[in-house]
């Protein structure tokens, strides 16, 4: 299978999943603003987020695709099926017991995150976590059935099904809005309910999909019986990925403290700016995922059979092409970024409770988080090149260094930025990231770099700088903030602003053309 089609399968899911988060984005910040409850929200909905990044998509996805991956291979369906349903077992007895735990010490869990709040942002967040706590049940269990999907090369379902979260989300923020304030609730809390209806969603549909694969011939059965959660719990495969992900949480576990630390930080600045942080990551979204997580979903798989053959040539190949995509894609996606963060933000969000300071304040974020996007992306096509040959403890040692670093940048530019000084430390710490994962790659032998890279490199920079150029002149010369008093609509402001996105991208791959990037070399890594 061609990994440029199964990345452009998830990119393009993906690309959908972030259009309808965008939707809801747009929904909340015009119905809601940036507010105490906004904020309360963030806060809420980062908690079960922050979990499910450490247990689930982050940590035991890194330690399961890779075993999974490798027993696929080795051993046959038959042993890949029997690890499925020992591995189910034990993940959902952890995760019914990490969602009790955490449904009993919200109020805790909202201080140590935000102890700033105001009060009312305090007591909301406490409600919504406890609303929105068991979503990381779902999400984890849906981390599984991902990790299995793409084992078997089903990359459509698992880039899809976010779109479900914030389909029902948004059915929320329009129609549950008015119903709860109707009966004098909270109305940011209809908002949270969505969270857990999308994560209910979620679930039922990939397991449905799970079920679809017919070499596995059943959908996994968790184990009620004390005798067989035992036997899952001690069996060597299970062991095996606990084990891995031991060290994979840690790696993870640093960036959700670095996480924790710059929400914390953020709850004791301006009323708003825990939620212009959360509005700037919205946006980073598009680029991070359809590009940083459709490559990496792709090449941990391919990366874990090339190692489980002893393909080292394999190895280091695709590990080439997914670093040669990523310059190619997001160098100029970070130039615009850095340009046309005014732009963005007030074509998308400039409505309704949502204000010019508003705004400013939100492209100020975006355009910080900016300065790291190539380290962001690169990070998730680097770290497979460990995670698949099951080394997880160099990366480990690197993210905890780049935690103290990044800390140490938030003394420097906080005072300097204010919130927007905390998404900057964060790109820049991603950059260090990315270098040295890079790095240790290189030193390893593990990557050996192709022919090509200093003319690529160059043919980037210069495309990457004229589209920069025209659109800083854009960004200055058309009134994005006084479009609001003019007689447009929604839509005709974000199809303008999708129009000009269209045609720089296609003036910057015209551009790479004139100077003789050969694309279809670029394009034609095959997965093992």
């Amino acid at each position: 299978m061609s990994l440029l089609r199964s990345a452009s399968t998830v990119s393009l899911f993906t690309l959908l999943s972030r259009v309808t988060g965008l939707v809801r984005e747009l929904l909340i910040a015009a119905t809601f603003g940036a507010s105490a409850m906004t904020d309360a929200f963030n806060v809420a909905f980062r908690i079960p987020n922050l979990l499910r990044r450490l247990f689930g998509e982050g940590a035991f996805s890194q330690a399961f695709v890779p075993v999974l991956a490798a027993t696929k291979a080795r051993d046959g369906d038959a042993a890949t099926r029997d690890l499925v349903t020992r591995v189910a077992t034990v993940l959902f007895w952890i995760l019914l017991v990490t969602s009790v735990l955490g449904i009993v010490t919200a109020p805790l869990l909202v201080w140590l995150m935000a102890s700033g709040l105001p009060s009312k942002g305090m007591d909301g967040a406490t409600v919504m976590t406890r609303i929105m706590f068991p979503y990381i049940a779902f999400m984890s269990l849906c981390a599984l059935a991902s990790g299995v999907l793409n084992t078997y090369k089903r990359f459509a379902v698992p880039a899809f099904t976010p779109v479900l979260l914030n389909i029902a989300m948004i059915g929320a923020a329009w129609l549950g809005t008015p119903w709860f304030k109707s009966l004098g609730i909270e109305p940011m809390y209809a908002v949270a309910v969505g969270v857990m209806l999308g994560g209910v969603m979620q679930l039922g549909v990939q397991l449905w999909a799970v079920r679809k694969i017919t070499a596995l011939q059943a959908i996994p059965v968790v184990a009620w019986r004390w005798s067989d959660i035992s036997a899952a719990w001690t069996d060597a495969g299970t062991q095996n990925i606990l084990t891995l992900m031991l060290p994979a949480l840690l790696g993870v576990g640093v960036a959700q403290i670095s996480l924790l630390i710059n929400t914390q930080i953020a709850s004791h600045m301006a009323v708003g700016s825990v939620s212009w942080l959360g509005y700037a990551d919205r946006l980073m979204e598009f680029p991070t995922a359809m590009l940083g997580v459709a490559l990496g979903v792709v090449l941990i798989p391919a990366l874990s059979s090339a190692n489980a053959k002893k393909d080292t040539q394999a190895y280091s190949r695709l590990l080439d092409w997914g670093l040669r995509l990523v310059v190619v894609l997001a160098v100029p996606c970070a130039v615009a970024l850095g340009v046309f963060a005014v732009p963005l933000a007030a074509s998308l969000y400039h409505y309704g409770a949502f204000t010019s300071v508003d705004v400013q304040q939100t492209a100020l974020a975006l355009s910080s988080y900016g300065v790291g996007l190539l380290g962001l992306v690169a990070i998730k096509v680097l770290a497979p090149g460990y995670y698949a040959s099951q080394n997880i403890k160099t990366p480990v040692k690197i993210a905890v260094a780049v935690l103290v670093i990044t800390q140490l940048l938030n003394l420097v530019f906080v005072p300097m930025f204010a919130h927007a000084g905390l998404a900057l430390s964060i790109g820049v710490g991603a950059l260090i990231n990315a270098l040295w994962l890079l790095l240790g790659l290189v030193r390893s032998k593990v990557y050996l770099p192709l022919a090509g890279w200093g003319k690529l490199l160059l043919q980037v920079v210069i495309a990457s700088a004229l589209l920069g150029a025209a659109l800083f002149w854009l960004a200055h010369h058309l009134p994005w903030l006084e479009w609001r008093s003019l007689p447009y609509g929604v839509w005709q402001r974000i199809l303008s602003l999708f129009g000009i996105i269209a045609a720089s991208s296609l003036a910057y791959f015209a551009m790479l053309a004139l100077m003789g990037l050969n694309f279809k070399a670029l394009l034609k890594t095959k997965a093992n």
